[in-house]
């Protein structure tokens, strides 16, 4: 029987791939590993506690605020702050970044973006939810506290990205920049273990993920996308969580939209915690991703913390044929 490699030794084992390794970024990679292991547990019995439904709020960007929302976002800066290796965490939850205090000895040369509960409004039907992160390393001075720059850097300048998805089995996938690995938590152990080697995203044509209920506030080109797809008899899979439908499309391939429509036209998805993390790690994977305007998603320079974005993800043959009907369809564009 073959040894199972846990994710505390898998990230030890690969520190010497880190750029400027010298152990912080596995310290943080960790940290989040175990915070992840309590948002699980508290996602499997939600319906069993009071943080099921809506907490009552919005959040900078007009969602409906869950209370698991709040438990997982809450939950991630806790350990942030416990770990001395992250000097700021901006979330999707919260209107401005955060600093965190520093620890004597350390220099904390890492921020922190993430989404803590990406698709929460499936919670209470039960459906699978995930928690999507982005690690920078910062620009300001690392002896002193973290700035708006640290966190408003391109997506490729993310040292690390990574989600957790909370399924019928929890899976943490994750890359440094040399490939993607994912790891499931086995109950029995308390540990996330090593199950997806060296992922890559199946080149093949057979599903796409959208919201079609929108169709008639999308754009020509996309509408038409669309149409090719149905009528060349591709499975339509839509869950409405980001991290669930790009985890299938990693697994099997496939294309995610999530395009500008006429009520979102800077498009709905947050560039900084959702788009940027789920691009690295995509591309790390052997896929592409864009946004409308067929520009790479990570190389964006984000303007503010809640910027939006539509994006088109997945493998890259159907990215590539997208392409090719913005470039048809699109009035200016030659075709």
């Amino acid at each position: 029987m073959e040894r199972i490699t846990t994710l505390d030794e898998f990230i030890l084992d690969k520190q010497k791939d880190f750029p400027f390794a010298t152990g912080e970024l596995s310290g943080l990679l960790r940290d989040i590993g175990v915070a992840a292991k309590i948002v699980n547990r508290e996602v499997n019995r939600a319906g069993l506690v009071n943080i099921l439904g809506l907490e009552g709020s919005t959040n900078k960007t007009g969602d409906e605020v869950q209370k698991l929302d709040i438990f997982a976002n809450n939950k991630l800066i806790d350990y942030m702050k416990n770990s001395g290796e992250c000097s700021g965490i901006a979330s999707e939850e919260l209107e401005d970044f955060v600093k965190l205090p520093t620890k004597e000895g350390k220099e904390a040369k890492y921020v922190l973006v993430v989404d803590p509960l990406d698709g929460s409004s499936n919670i209470d039907v039960n459906v699978s939810v995930g928690t999507i992160f982005g690690i920078y390393r910062r620009v300001s001075d690392h002896g002193k506290e973290c700035e708006l720059k640290d966190f408003l850097q391109p997506g490729n300048k993310l040292v690390a990205a990574g989600f957790i998805l909370y399924g019928t089995s929890t899976i943490m996938m994750y890359t440094t920049g040399n490939g993607v690995n994912g790891f499931t938590l086995d109950p029995s152990l308390g540990e996330f273990c090593l199950s997806h080697q060296s992922l890559k995203i199946p080149e093949n044509d057979k599903y796409y993920s959208v919201n079609q209920g929108y169709y008639l506030q999308f754009d020509l080109e996309m509408r038409r996308y669309i149409d090719y797809c149905s009528d060349s008899r591709r499975s339509l899979r839509y869950i409405g969580s980001m991290v669930s439908d790009i985890h299938r499309n990693i697994i099997k391939g496939g294309i995610f939209l999530y395009p500008n429509s006429r009520n979102n036209p800077q498009g709905k998805l947050r560039l900084l915690y959702e788009c940027n993390p789920m691009a690295m790690i995509v591309e790390q994977a052997g896929g592409k991703a864009i946004n409308s305007n067929l520009e790479r998603i990570l190389d964006i320079e984000p303007k503010s913390l809640h910027q939006r974005s539509p994006i088109i993800i997945g493998s890259t043959n159907m990215v590539d044929e997208f392409e090719e009907f913005v470039k048809k369809y699109r009035p200016g564009k030659e075709g």
